[in-house]
């Protein structure tokens, strides 16, 4: 990841101009310079956390709150009825700005907005499926 990690700590501040869509006392909401799609937004927690594993409960109920309400605001002002909803962690998953973000992406035709591609390994295994959810739960 890049050292701009508190440029969003900056935009939060006022240091850096931005355009605000949405802030409360945890969260804070923003359209995308380079969008890829009219409406484009970022939503992310006041306070940097690098990752969403590292977000306390009560910031992560503030974002899960706000993302259905920005969503449908998004998508009355852009006239979209889908989008995208995008949160990545770390270098791999292509996070390149070090503080928990959600992108809301409106998706106006097929071509506009996020490209994806599902590339799926194997299938599940009934071995693998309960090992692994033996590990998850007990995290939990």
């Amino acid at each position: 990841m890049s050292d701009i990690g508190s440029l969003f700590e900056k935009i939060v501040a006022g240091k850096i101009p931005s355009y605000k869509v949405y802030e409360d006392d945890l969260v804070f909401a923003f359209l995308d310079i380079n969008p890829l799609a009219p409406g484009h937004t970022l939503v992310i927690p006041k306070k940097k956390y690098e990752t969403l594993d590292k977000v306390p409960d009560e910031t992560a109920a503030a974002i899960g709150k706000v993302l259905p309400r920005l969503a449908r605001a998004i998508m009355k002002a852009t006239e979209c009825k889908d989008y995208n909803i995008l949160q990545n962690n770390g270098t791999v998953a292509h996070q390149f700005v070090p503080h928990v973000h959600f992108h809301i992406i409106p998706r106006p035709n097929a071509k506009a907005g996020l490209g994806l591609s599902w590339n799926t390994t194997t299938d599940l295994k009934k071995e693998q499926a309960e090992a692994l959810l033996k590990k998850i739960t007990s995290g939990l």
